[in-house]
C-alpha cells in the first residue's frame, strides 16, 4: 500500500433528512477519496452522524421517543444517502457509541491535566439551533426586533454552571498556525478566519446541565460535553483513540477535513485548540466549501424548495448528478443547480462528447475490425499529436484534482475529449473503410487507447459507468487507478490476449427533463 490519506466528511446532524448540501460534501469527499486512492494512497475516508446536543433532545421530546430511537432512524438516513450516491466510505461513525464516549473523555482529561479546562458561570446568548454561543456585538435585528445569531437564528439568554476551556490562551498558536502554511482553505476562509482570531478570544463554555443527552463530563457526572467537543472527537474515534497504536497511529494526523464554510470556525479555531491543549498533533488542512443554492436561491423548508437528493440522484442518474456537481461548481464557491442546468451540462460533455465518443469507437471495432484488437500498427504525427493533447488533458486533471480544483479538473479532462471528436471527425474512419481500410484500423486503434485513458482519468467522478465501460473494453478490475496510465505494454497484452470488442452498450445515456420541471 501507498502513503496513508485520511480524509473526512463533517458528520451530519440528524434532526432532518439530508438535503443537497450533505449530498454535495459527500460525493466532493468521496472523489477526493477516489482521486487518492487512484494515484496510489493507502486511503481512509470517514463520515457519520452528530447525534447529541439539546436540538436532537427537544425533537425526540417533541416526537414522544427517546433521542436514542430518534437517533437510529434518522442516522439510516444518512447510510442510505451514501450508499445511494456510490459513497465508498470506510467508516460511518455515530457518536452515541461507546467507543466515543470514551475518546471525547480520554480528550477532556488530557486538556483538564493540561490546566486548560476550570468551571465558572456560564451567562450569555446561545443559539440552539446552532448549537453555538455568539457575543452580543455579532447578533443581528430580526424582523420583529428579537436578536438574532449572525446565521439568522434565534438566540437565548442562558445562565448555568459550565465548565471552561481556555481558548484566550492559544490565540497566537492559531494565528501561527493560519500563517505558517495551508491549515484552512480556500483563502477566502482562512482570511475570515484570521480577522476573527486578531480581534481576540474568549474563554469557551464546554459543558451544559440543562440537559442531559450527550456525553458525560469525567467526574462531573451532571455536565455533559458540548455538543462540538464531542463533535469534532469522532475524527479520532474512528481510528481507535485513545489506542494510539493501529489506525491511529498510521492515518493520524488527517489529511484533510472537508467541511461547509458555515462551520469553519469550529473547526479552524476550536478544534486545534483543543488538540494543541490535549498534545495531539493537528489536521493538515480544513477545507471550507461553499453552499449548493437552487436556481441561485439558499434552500429552506418555508420557501418550500428543499430538494431530496436521492429523488435527483433517481431522476439523472447517480453518475450524472456526481459529474454535475464537481463540474459546475468551483469547489470553496457557492454554486447553484437546476433540473435545466444538470441536463443541458451531462448532455452536452457526458452523453454527446465522451459518450458518444466511446460508443462509436467501440461500434466501429466491433462492426469493422470483428472487435478484434490490434497493436503495433503504423502511427501519423496526427495520431501522436492526439495521445499528447490526451496525455496534457489527462495531467491536468490530475494536477487539478490533488488542488481540490475540481471544475478546472474536468475542464481540462474535456479539452482532451474535443482534442478525441476532432480527430474522428478529420480522419474520418467511416471513409477511410473504403479507401484505406489498413489505416482505418489505426485509427480506430487509437481511439481505442484514447478512450481508456480518458475513462481511467475520469473514474473517480462517475465510477459506476466508467467501470461498464472498462468492463467492454477488456481492463481487469485491478488495472484502472492512474498507474494503469503509466503501463507502456497493456495495449500490446491486451492485443496478445486476442481480446475481441463486444457489441458496445452505451453508458451515458442522454437525460430528459422531468415533465413537471419543463412545465
Amino acid at each position: 500500500m501507498g502513503e496513508p490519506y485520511y480524509v473526512t466528511t463533517a458528520i451530519s446532524y440528524p434532526n432532518g433528512k439530508p438535503h443537497i448540501g450533505h449530498a454535495y460534501e459527500a460525493i466532493a469527499t468521496d472523489v477526493i477519496a477516489r482521486n487518492r486512492k487512484a494515484e496510489g494512497f493507502d486511503v481512509r475516508f470517514q463520515t457519520g452522524t452528530d447525534e447529541h446536543g439539546l436540538k436532537m433532545m427537544q425533537k425526540a421530546r417533541d416526537l414522544g421517543v427517546t433521542p436514542a430511537a430518534l437517533c437510529d432512524e434518522m442516522s439510516r438516513y444518512f447510510r442510505d444517502m451514501c450508499d445511494a450516491l456510490n459513497i465508498g466510505y470506510d467508516v460511518f461513525i455515530r457518536t452515541t457509541e461507546p467507543r466515543h464516549h470514551e475518546a471525547t473523555q480520554e480528550l477532556w482529561r488530557r486538556m483538564e491535566a493540561n490546566g486548560d479546562l476550570y468551571l465558572d458561570r456560564y451567562e450569555g446568548w446561545y443559539s440552539i439551533r446552532d448549537e453555538a454561543y455568539y457575543d452580543e456585538s455579532e447578533l443581528v435585528a430580526g424582523e420583529g426586533g428579537e436578536k438574532l445569531s449572525p446565521q439568522g437564528t434565534p438566540v437565548e439568554w442562558t445562565v448555568e454552571e459550565s465548565w471552561f476551556f481556555r481558548l484566550s490562551k492559544y490565540q497566537d498558536k492559531l494565528l501561527e498556525l493560519y500563517s505558517s502554511g495551508d491549515f484552512i482553505k480556500p483563502e477566502s476562509r482562512r482570511n475570515e478566519v484570521t480577522r476573527f482570531v486578531e480581534g481576540g478570544l474568549r474563554d469557551l463554555s464546554v459543558s451544559r446541565t440543562s440537559f442531559d443527552w450527550g456525553i458525560k463530563v469525567p467526574g462531573s457526572e451532571n455536565h455533559v460535553m458540548y455538543v462540538w467537543v464531542d463533535a469534532l472527537t469522532n475524527y479520532l474515534t474512528g481510528l481507535g483513540f485513545p489506542d494510539e497504536n493501529g489506525d491511529y497511529s498510521k492515518y493520524w494526523p488527517a489529511n484533510l477535513h472537508v467541511i461547509g464554510k458555515d462551520i469553519v470556525r469550529f473547526h479552524a479555531i476550536y478544534w486545534p485548540a483543543f488538540l494543541m491543549s490535549a498534545g495531539v498533533p493537528l489536521p493538515r488542512q480544513v477545507f471550507g466549501h461553499g453552499f449548493l443554492l437552487n436556481r441561485g436561491q439558499k434552500e429552506s423548508k418555508s420557501l418550500g424548495n428543499v430538494t431530496d437528493p436521492i429523488g435527483l440522484a433517481e431522476t439523472f442518474g447517480v453518475d450524472a448528478l456526481r459529474y454535475f456537481l464537481m463540474r459546475e461548481v468551483a469547489f470553496g464557491q457557492d454554486g447553484s443547480y437546476s433540473p435545466e442546468a444538470i441536463v443541458t451540462r451531462c448532455n452536452a460533455e457526458l452523453a454527446n462528447s465522451f459518450g458518444n465518443l466511446a460508443q462509436r469507437s467501440l461500434s466501429m471495432i466491433f462492426k469493422n475490425m470483428d472487435g478484434i484488437v490490434k497493436a503495433g500498427l503504423p502511427q501519423t504525427e496526427a495520431d501522436a499529436a492526439l495521445f499528447a493533447s490526451v496525455r496534457e488533458g489527462i495531467a491536468g486533471l490530475r494536477k487539478s484534482f490533488t488542488d481540490l480544483a475540481f471544475s478546472d479538473g474536468l475542464e481540462s479532462w474535456m479539452r482532451a475529449v474535443f482534442a478525441c471528436n476532432q480527430y474522428v471527425d478529420e480522419q474520418a474512419p467511416w471513409a477511410l473503410r473504403k479507401t484505406d481500410p489498413e489505416r482505418m484500423e489505426a485509427v480506430l486503434m487509437v481511439l481505442f487507447q484514447v478512450v481508456r485513458d480518458l475513462a481511467i482519468a475520469v473514474r473517480p467522478v462517475v465510477p459506476t459507468a466508467i467501470d461498464k465501460l472498462l468492463d467492454q473494453m477488456g481492463q481487469g478490475a485491478d488495472a484502472r487507478d492512474y498507474a494503469a496510465l503509466e503501463a507502456a505494454d497493456w495495449f500490446t497484452a491486451l492485443a496478445a490476449s486476442g481480446y475481441k470488442v463486444d457489441k458496445p452498450q452505451g453508458v451515458f445515456p442522454r437525460l430528459e427533463l422531468p415533465e413537471e420541471a419543463a412545465a
